[in-house]
């Protein structure tokens, strides 16, 4: 029986680089021998991709905090069931772009639905599953915002402007990034509440400096808390 893999998640407000810092570390994982999944929430499977274009489009304003809360968990245990245990089980390695922290930070703190329905729900569709680690990437909430803007408008324009209209009636993932500076703040506080009530699973990492800088501080991190050498 090959023994479990470990989980590793990525957290933060959208514009901190997670999707990068992901791809970085896998590269570095890989090079080192071990066998690396990639996934990401909302998303990582068809059906959770579907609702992935649900939940960020800004055309779905209308969506209550508890459908969004329960779009989340929806598409969250089909992405267990389908990638994340069984990879685990197969004793690969696991990187995760969010995970339940996100709907705690987002939909209870954000939303104000709190930490206790959320950590219920997670109870119910996820079971036992925490990550091994999770790293939180840290930087000025106005800033990582103002970057995720320009990024999701970059990508909106060049989708509109493809001729694949297939891609491009997808393209729009604006809806969170519309949402109010106050509701950041609100995102922010969860994120940070998360890390001082659990600091052996969730560790800060200052994202404000240029990626090179973050990356190491990143891998540092990893051979630190889980001591990934060469497989």
């Amino acid at each position: 029986m090959s023994r479990r893999g470990k989980f590793i998640t990525f957290e933060g407000l959208d514009g901190t680089g997670k999707s990068t810092h992901l791809r970085k570390l896998a590269a570095v994982l890989r090079a080192a021998g071990h066998k690396v999944v990639e996934t990401r929430e909302p998303g990582g499977t068809a059906t959770g991709e579907k609702i992935r274009r649900v939940l960020l489009d800004s055309a779905t304003e209308g969506l209550s905090p508890l459908a969004e809360m329960a779009l989340m968990f929806a598409s969250r245990a089909q992405h267990i069931a389908e990638v994340i245990q069984p990879a685990l089980d197969d004793g690969k390695i696991v990187l995760c772009d969010r995970f339940t922290d996100s709907t705690e930070a987002y939909q209870g703190s954000g939303r104000k639905l709190g930490s206790e329905a959320v950590l219920k729900l997670h109870r119910v569709f996820c079971g036992d599953l925490q990550p091994d680690l999770t790293i939180l990437l840290e930087s000025d909430p106005a800033m990582s915002v103002g970057r995720a803007r320009r990024r999701n408008r970059r990508t909106s324009r060049r989708q509109h402007n493809s001729s694949n209209k297939t891609a491009s009636k997808h393209a729009d993932e604006n809806r969170f990034e519309q949402q109010t500076r106050a509701f950041f703040a609100r995102v922010h506080e969860g994120y940070l509440a998360i890390a001082e009530r659990e600091p052996q699973r969730v560790a800060a990492v200052d994202a404000s400096g240029t990626p090179a800088q973050t990356h190491r501080r990143i891998v540092d991190l990893l051979q630190r808390k889980l001591r990934l050498g060469r497989n």
